[in-house]
């Protein structure tokens, strides 16, 4: 898998030197830096400015590219014995769902679920878009978002969605210990037929006549008021 940009760049340096199998650089870089690439006893490559931009798709890739060993995700069956988890639903903006990625690394989520399975194209984007989070973010596909709904629910999971139209919040009184906050597309957001199935329908209180938040800056709000009523089990404080 390549992946290309600064940000990216280092955070696999930083925190996944295995995963590293080749650096490719269309810049010069500083001499600490090069050691540190040097030590990792991989493939350094240089690239002229037109392969790099082919590579980079006409992307900003800043000169720095790395082949890493491919992410593989979880299957449904592994993700579901996780205690909190993001859904999303319909949801094809690379840069969104790699914003999310990001929300669920930050704010301690457990597990991110997607409906659908990403391209490998699409993948390259997601990780770019989460500056690397996704190296670190426990992912699995769903085959069936309906059936993935029910086996939650027999699993105990408090079943949340977001929605503009929502009237429910959270009360101090309410205490969560498992749960999963599903997000849909913002055109159209979740379908009917997945809101049925939940347990509270949420929103996001606006003002100034503002009706809209991006779907990656809502996920973080509401994730961040979830934990606020979850209770964490013993030895996760």
């Amino acid at each position: 898998m390549l992946i290309y940009g600064k940000q990216s760049f280092l955070y696999a340096l930083t925190h996944h030197k295995e995963a590293i199998e080749e650096v490719l650089l269309s810049k010069d870089i500083d001499k600490g830096l090069f050691s540190k690439l040097k030590a990792l006893n991989v493939p350094i490559l240089r690239l002229d400015n037109k392969k790099a931009q082919s590579l980079a798709h006409g992307n900003n890739h800043q000169g720095y590219f790395m082949k890493i060993k491919n992410l593989e995700p979880l299957s449904f069956k592994e993700l579901k014995t996780l205690n909190s988890l993001v859904v999303l639903c319909g949801i094809e903006d690379v840069g969104n769902i790699g914003a999310i990625c990001r929300n669920v690394l930050a704010l301690g989520v457990e597990g991110l679920l997607l409906d659908r399975p990403l391209s490998f194209s699409a993948m390259e984007g997601v990780f770019r878009a989460s500056s690397g989070a996704l190296m670190d973010v426990k992912f699995a596909y769903s085959s069936n978002i309906l059936d993935s709904i029910n086996e939650l629910k027999a699993l105990d999971f408090t079943l949340i969605g977001a929605d503009m139209k929502g009237r429910e919040s959270l009360k101090s009184t309410e205490k969560v210990t498992k749960w999963a906050l599903f997000m849909g597309s913002e055109a159209e957001g979740l379908k009917n037929a997945i809101k049925v199935k939940l347990d509270r329908i949420l929103s996001i209180k606006m003002a100034n006549n503002f009706n809209s938040l991006n779907v990656s800056v809502a996920n973080g709000i509401l994730i961040d008021r979830i934990n606020s009523f979850t209770i964490k089990k013993e030895g996760n404080e």
